[in-house]
């Protein structure tokens, strides 16, 4: 199979899963708790900056044309441009900013890529948070605290555990999918 195949299928697959991430979500004021910041994520650290953040662009664009792939299987424009908008881009560049900085784990073994990843992992989730709670900030004409207490600080400790569960995630599957892109080069 062709290096720019396996890329491809890989992307998709990251797109279905964080897509799919939509029936994982429970309520918690105008943010609801999903597993889909996870996946934007772990798309980011195992693929890399560029087929993990196109692996997010699938994902809102399929929203965007009105799939229900957005959290509470909702979907369409009117999403991104409202008050959860702003988490839904924070999605593409926390897979930018986890995918360049986990570059950095490649090659090495488990343990010194395990710090290297965790920071990476991170910095992705609060690279989510920057233009969400921004964004919500503005949509609900809230004070900057009232939005931090309202789409930020009830997310830390679920957000937390996700670290929790992504971190060895990819740190076992990250070597395989490089293998498996470099025999296949």
């Amino acid at each position: 199979m062709k290096q720019s195949s396996l890329r491809s299928i890989l992307t998709c697959l990251f797109a279905a899963l964080i897509s799919v991430g939509t029936l994982f979500i429970i309520p918690v004021g105008p943010v609801p708790l999903v597993l889909q910041n996870a996946f934007a994520v772990l798309s980011g650290l195992i693929l890399g900056p560029i087929q993990g953040a196109g692996a997010v662009g699938l994902f809102l664009i399929a929203g965007a044309l009105g799939l229900p792939v957005f959290s509470g299987g909702r979907g369409g424009y009117a999403v991104l441009a409202g008050p959860t908008g702003g988490y839904l881009a924070g999605y593409f560049i926390g897979a930018l900013v986890s995918g360049y900085l986990s570059a950095k784990a490649d090659n090495r073994p488990a343990k010194e890529a395990f710090p290297i990843l965790l920071a990476a992992t991170l910095a992705g989730f609060a690279a989510i948070y920057v233009p969400g709670v921004l964004v919500l900030r503005s949509q609900l004409h809230l004070s900057l605290q009232e939005a931090l207490t309202k789409g930020l600080l009830p997310f830390i400790p679920a957000d937390l555990i996700k670290v929790a569960i992504v971190l060895p995630v990819a740190l076992k599957i990250k070597p395989l999918v490089r293998r498996y892109i470099a025999v296949n080069d």
